[in-house]
């Protein structure tokens, strides 16, 4: 079966629509969390659809992007509406950037938002910079607000860590904090590659299992990112086969599974129990797993590393860091 870019993005949520209240547009919901400290406005964003100018100090943000909402809170903006792309309920983000709301936000819909509810938030800047970069999803939007959109290259969410926390960092006046954020990153990577010299070459596979078939990520996806700088090299196996719609990912057939033999195999499931996975007799066959190598994710630690936000990363280094010891 085709392991489609649909079916990878809903491993993280993405095929869940988080359905937002809508509000009356004389008195919406929330409060505003301006920019404080924010710098030079007016300020140019750089987007695929072009520059976007944003005058002054926004003070009502409405974040559609994957992660774009915990972006915004780590620079300590607080959406007033915001997508739920992971399905957290309550303020629609994880436990790296809960407590973080003064007021929840309303929650909006992911692949296909209700304009209506979004102008009855009465934006002043809209955020949608890790999407589908969908021409008309992006102009419907620009009328209700100045939009930051995706990238050049970020089509069908493909906007990296980098991008996406340059792109919403300037949008807010932070570029500063911003950049602070990716240093920090960079910072524990580079800790934790060092603490481990013994990482560094050593073969590793993404992988991920649906009720339909298995897939695997291949290089230059931020799952895979996330493994090489930790010092691991993609699996050559995977590396050979044809790369599905949207440019991140390969289907597996049962014949093909053995090609996720590596040094070292990282696995989640995308709606289906963790089991599906771990006791299939098939991924148990593999050397790599019956050797002990492989660890299988799930939950909060599964949920940080595919969003791949500054904070979920952070998040994610910490908790996976133990298993990824123990299995090698």
């Amino acid at each position: 079966m085709q392991f489609s870019r649909r079916s990878l993005l809903a491993s993280t949520g993405l095929g869940v629509l988080a359905l937002g209240a809508c509000s009356s547009p004389n008195a919406p919901s929330g409060t505003g969390g301006e920019a404080s400290g924010a710098e030079g406005f007016p300020v140019t964003v750089a987007t695929k659809f072009g520059d976007v100018v944003i005058e002054q100090p926004p003070s009502r943000v409405v974040a559609l992007g994957w992660g774009d909402a915990e972006v915004a809170l780590a620079l300590g903006v607080q959406p007033v509406g915001a997508s739920d792309w992971l399905a957290f309920g309550g303020e629609g983000v994880g436990p790296w950037s809960a407590g973080r709301y003064t007021n929840p936000p309303t929650l909006i819909a992911t692949l296909e938002p209700d304009f209506e509810a979004i102008a009855a938030l009465q934006p002043d800047l809209i955020l949608d910079v890790k999407s589908s970069g969908d021409q008309e999803r992006y102009d419907r939007l620009s009328e209700l607000a100045p939009t930051v959109g995706v990238p050049v290259g970020g089509d069908s969410y493909l906007t990296s860590t980098h991008q996406q926390t340059t792109l919403i960092s300037q949008a807010l006046g932070k570029p500063t904090e911003g950049q602070a954020l990716l240093d920090k990153l960079d910072s524990a990577f580079t800790e934790a590659a060092e603490a481990h010299p013994e990482w560094k070459g050593r073969t590793v596979s993404a992988v991920t299992r649906t009720a339909e078939t298995w897939g695997a990520y291949i290089e230059g996806s931020e799952r895979v990112q996330f493994l090489e700088r930790l010092g691991f090299t993609q699996n050559p196996k995977i590396a050979e086969l044809p790369v599905n719609e949207g440019g991140f990912s390969v289907t597996l057939s049962t014949e093909q599974l053995r090609r996720i033999d590596a040094d070292l195999i990282i696995a989640f499931p995308i709606y289906v129990e963790t089991t599906k996975i771990s006791e299939d007799p098939l991924f148990t066959a593999v050397p790599a797993v019956a050797d002990g190598r492989a660890v299988v994710m799930d939950g909060d630690l599964s949920q940080a590393y595919s969003l791949a936000t500054v904070e979920s990363q952070l998040f994610a280094l910490d908790k996976l860091i133990p298993q990824l010891e123990k299995a090698l």
